[in-house]
């Protein structure tokens, strides 16, 4: 089943500056990916966040694919 990102992270101005962030939290995605690139597992992750969910993590994952994937047109 594909994760949607727009359904779990969103940015506004008023939270943490516009950074992206996983909706009805102040957790950033920036801080799951770094988890992520560090080598924690999504297990450990929840531990450390336990009102987060596992769909969540995997929200920032299609986040961060769809930002590789960008390309600018000149």
């Amino acid at each position: 089943m594909p994760v949607h990102w727009r359904n779990h992270i969103v940015s506004s101005q008023d939270i943490l500056r516009g950074k992206p962030r996983i909706k009805g939290t102040r957790i950033p995605v920036s801080l799951l990916l770094g988890y992520l690139a560090a080598g924690r597992t999504t297990d450990e992750i929840i531990a450390e966040f336990p009102d987060l969910k596992l769909i969540q993590i995997q929200a920032c994952l299609d986040y961060a694919r769809e930002l590789a994937e960008f390309e600018e047109v000149a």
